[in-house]
């Protein structure tokens, strides 16, 4: 068997079953959007990129609260949510062209998500064959483009 090496990665494997911090209050409290990747901010919700995405223009629309649970997130909040993740994909649709959409939320450690103290909307671009063998085999990602080129190509398809 062949191994593919992917250090960048190892933070997040490591911190992945830490709770003692949250890293989209952390984007939020940097004041840096470039640098922490918020693409967008609304009222009650922002977009951020995901750092390790499945795909090129893979964004999170998540609240300023720092709440856990849909239940508990008031309804602005969420009509927000949807708002922005319709814009989202609208941008995303300029900018890529894919040819489909993945819009989920992952609640809990047992449903998967990756931080499970703040709740978050994925809304990620999708194209026929994008499941490639890395991901598949090597539990690797190949991403096309930085995430600064990611992140300039949604700022430019919002101010459309």
């Amino acid at each position: 068997m062949d191994y593919l090496w992917t250090p960048w990665r190892y933070r997040y494997i490591a911190d992945a079953k830490k709770d003692d911090h949250c890293i989209f209050c952390d984007a939020l409290a940097a004041n840096d959007d470039p640098k922490t990747l918020i693409v967008l901010r609304g009222a009650k919700n922002f977009v951020i990129l995901n750092r390790y995405p499945y795909t090129s223009g893979h964004v999170m629309v998540v609240p300023y609260a720092h709440v856990a649970d849909l239940a508990a997130t008031d309804s602005d909040t969420l009509a927000e949510m949807m708002r922005l993740a319709q814009r989202m994909q609208t941008a995303i649709g300029n900018a890529y062209r894919p040819e489909g959409y993945n819009l989920g939320m992952n609640l809990g450690r047992a449903a998967g998500a990756g931080v499970t103290g703040h709740l978050h909307l994925h809304v990620l671009p999708r194209w026929g064959g994008d499941a490639n063998f890395m991901t598949v085999t090597g539990e690797t990602r190949v991403e096309p483009e930085e995430l600064s080129t990611t992140f300039e190509r949604l700022r430019k398809a919002l101010a459309a």
